[in-house]
């Protein structure tokens, strides 16, 4: 069993080590909480409530990690806070079609959502050899930017949102040898995750046909760079909203260049930076920034590190609501 201090360092070490992340500068910064004494799903879902309102802080966002004990534990939400999906009969999706499945799995563990755009889904929570728990997140743990955009007054009546606190809950942390399933964590957001990846995405809530439109730009060729200059107004948008409501975000062209700062830090230490390509270039406007003309690799079976885990709905002999034909 890790001691305290051995499980904080290991965790900022296991952000240091991380391929995927472009925030690693402040890996040091790290403030890990330690409920390995977590016995109950109320109690797993309780701490997850005090990871969000101490990583919020006001919006000036804290890194936090919260470490449950390594006995299969799972939070079954990707993020802590994540918005719902509600499947149509016509097959679109209200709210955010990357939650479909998990507002499904909510609903017929009790959950009733308005069927808006963007309601919060409540916790799912797996302890072992137990079915799935939902608990329902106190409003004064999720804070919400309205979106709003500097220059076109019209934006505020898109209805757009978005947490503030990016709280990754569906990875497994591994340190020597010891796998945490449940271990969420946050940094803060850089604004094209918002604005490209969350709003811009096709399969997600794809909005840059509206936000085109609206501007009064021609969708009919893709020579107008009419997606382009939507993604554009959304981004800053995104920028431009938590800045105004005081809420901690960065913008593509700072976290890459703090990115580079980070490579020349470990240069200086004696280690290597191990870099998913793919990952550490924004989505936007990818070649202004200095990660673009860079090369990386991920140097696989790092430990300690954080790694991806099969969704648990998808497990028929996990999930009572599971299609077997999917396991």
């Amino acid at each position: 069993m890790h001691t305290v201090e051995d499980l904080a360092e290991g965790c900022r070490v296991g952000w240091r080590n991380h391929a995927r992340c472009i925030g690693r500068l402040h890996w040091q910064s790290l403030r890990v909480m330690d409920r390995r004494d977590a016995r109950t799903a109320e109690e797993v879902a309780q701490s997850c409530v005090e990871h969000l309102r101490y990583a919020t802080n006001g919006g000036n966002i804290r890194n936090v990690m919260t470490v449950f004990p390594p006995t299969g534990v799972r939070i079954w939400n990707p993020q802590l806070i994540r918005y719902a999906g509600y499947r149509q009969p016509d097959g679109s999706v209200v709210g955010d079609p990357l939650n479909a499945d998990l507002t499904e799995i909510a609903q017929r563990l009790g959950w009733r959502g308005r069927g808006g755009r963007f309601d919060v889904l409540p916790l799912v929570i797996e302890m072992p050899g137990r079915a799935p728990e939902m608990f329902e997140l106190p409003s004064d743990a999720v804070l919400e930017v309205e979106i709003t955009h500097p220059d076109l007054p019209w934006f505020a009546e898109l209805g757009l949102r978005w947490h503030a606190v990016p709280a990754i809950s569906n990875m497994a942390f591994e340190l020597n040898g010891i796998t945490y399933t449940a271990a969420p964590f946050n940094g803060w957001y850089v604004g094209c995750e918002i604005g490209a990846r969350n709003f811009g995405d096709v399969g997600r809530y794809n909005m840059l046909p509206t936000v085109a439109e609206l501007m009064g730009l021609d969708t009919r060729t893709s020579a107008s760079l009419w997606k382009d200059r939507a993604l554009i107004e959304l981004n800053q948008a995104v920028l431009h909203s938590f800045r105004v409501a005081g809420v901690r975000v960065v913008d593509h062209h700072v976290a890459a260049r703090q990115f580079v700062t980070h490579e020349e830090r470990e240069q200086v230490a004696g280690r290597s930076t191990p870099a998913d390509w793919a990952w550490i270039v924004p989505p936007l406007s990818a070649s202004t920034t200095p990660t673009f003309h860079r090369g990386y690799s991920v140097q696989p079976g790092l430990s300690p590190d954080f790694h991806y885990q099969p969704d648990p709905w998808k497990s028929a002999a996990r999930c009572p609501f599971a299609d077997p034909q999917a396991a």
